[in-house]
């Protein structure tokens, strides 16, 4: 028995951390939720670009450029990234997954950076398709209705702030989904609390009187990225802190509770 055991241990730590990180990616489409999420993308990107479009020919403003379309194109995929992010993770505990995962890889921490890793290449992936279909809504722009309407300028600091903001929403999904390994408890976690947060930093006269919303809240730091200028030295400190504060703590609780949960 002992030697069977050592040898699935050695055939299990054969296993390269790229193929682990292949299996993710596929986890984050091949599930009946995974593909309605980006099946949900693709269809609500094609319909702003085409609201958009019509926008512009009833509208006396014809300043509409690639910046517009690639800032617009991004909105849907902020919003629902986060949650295939948190299916990652949760749907290994809800449908008994894990116990699958973690018999192949007994290395949990390996999974676990599989899974990040998976998630940032998503990210990266939503940005790249942002780029293309505001390329194309651009195009049509320019074609249909003329200069200066279908301008190509995009700057660095839209285009850095569109893929940190991105990655950073799906570190806090990632963390919220490891901190309850819950789907219901994580994706209400990560769309009402941060908002919450800010909301109270408002509401109380002395908290909203020295900016400290601006410290904490993750959506009221992120707005400083969401601009064609580079954020001043105290928007970066303060996007950092409040990222570090909601990343950084679900986060090291979800991964210690994943390390040693008792898989059933």
């Amino acid at each position: 028995m002992s030697t069977t055991y050592a040898a699935v241990d050695q055939t299990t730590q054969q296993i390269p951390l790229s193929r682990l990180i292949r299996v993710e990616l596929r986890k984050l489409v091949d599930t009946r939720a995974g593909f309605w999420l980006i099946a949900s993308m693709g269809l609500i990107a094609v319909l702003i670009m085409v609201i958009m479009l019509i926008t512009i020919g009833n509208s006396s403003d014809d300043s509409t450029g690639f910046t517009d379309f690639f800032g617009i194109m991004n909105t849907p995929t902020g919003f629902l990234l986060p949650v295939m992010a948190i299916l990652l993770v949760t749907s290994e505990w809800s449908q008994r997954g894990a116990l699958t995962t973690f018999t192949m890889e007994p290395r949990r921490e390996r999974v676990v950076m599989a899974k990040l890793a998976a998630s940032v290449i998503a990210a990266l992936a939503a940005v790249a398709v942002a780029l293309i279909v505001g390329a194309i809504g651009n195009l049509i722009a320019g074609a249909a209705y003329g200069s200066p309407t279908g301008s190509w300028s995009l700057s660095a600091a839209g285009l850095t702030g569109a893929v940190i903001i991105q990655i950073a929403g799906l570190l806090l999904g990632f963390g919220f989904a490891a901190l309850f390994l819950n789907t219901p408890a994580a994706i209400v976690a990560y769309f009402v609390l941060p908002n919450a947060i800010a909301l109270v930093m408002e509401l109380i006269p002395a908290l909203s009187k020295h900016n400290v919303g601006d410290w904490i809240s993750p959506n009221t730091a992120a707005g400083h990225l969401m601009s064609e200028t580079w954020p001043s030295s105290t928007e970066w400190a303060q996007f950092l802190v409040a990222h570090a504060i909601w990343i950084g703590i679900p986060m090291t609780l979800g991964i210690w509770r994943i390390l040693r949960s008792e898989v059933k």
